[in-house]
């Protein structure tokens, strides 16, 4: 419990405001939910393993003599740190904090497009990290479809506020 108390705090500076608003244990348990928190962390999983390859692939290179540029050093390490980063969120979401949904939907929303947009310059990164970041784009692509389902939108709906009678 006293991990829990510390999570509760970080929630607190990640979420602010909403930090402390959940969705009910019904919508938490309910097997759309479940089922749609379970594809988004084997696809978290997924994009950690390509965060792991890229390091991987960049640390080979280096080692046989390759140059490899500071924007595919920073590029593999951002990945890594944002992937556990949305792990965190999608952690807390699949707990029921409507902040981590939201910050976790934003993300998966706006990471493809800055990937593509980034893979798009020409000559920044190698064609290996340009198919790496297409790869992780798509992957993306997909927890953002979950998250953005009928139903994930309507479990994290924003809650309603009761009239003051007036």
């Amino acid at each position: 419990m006293a991990l829990e108390s510390l999570f509760l705090r970080l929630d607190r500076i990640a979420g602010g405001r909403q930090a402390g608003v959940a969705i009910s244990e019904a919508d938490r348990t309910h097997p759309k939910t479940v089922r749609a928190f379970t594809w988004i962390i084997w696809l978290l999983v997924v994009e950690l393993i390509l965060g792991v390859g890229a390091v991987a692939v960049a640390l080979a290179l280096a080692v046989d003599g390759a140059s490899v540029s500071f924007a595919v050093w920073m590029r593999t390490l951002v990945v890594l740190a944002m992937t556990a980063t949305l792990f965190y969120f999608a952690w807390r979401a699949q707990r029921g904090w409507r902040w981590a949904y939201q910050r976790l939907r934003l993300f998966a929303q706006i990471f493809p497009v800055i990937t593509l947009v980034m893979a798009a310059i020409p000559g920044l990164y190698p064609l290996w990290m340009v198919s790496e970041q297409i790869v992780f784009s798509l992957i993306m692509i997909g927890i953002a479809d979950f998250l953005t389902s009928d139903h994930m939108r309507s479990t994290f709906a924003t809650p309603r506020t009761e009239p003051d009678g007036e």
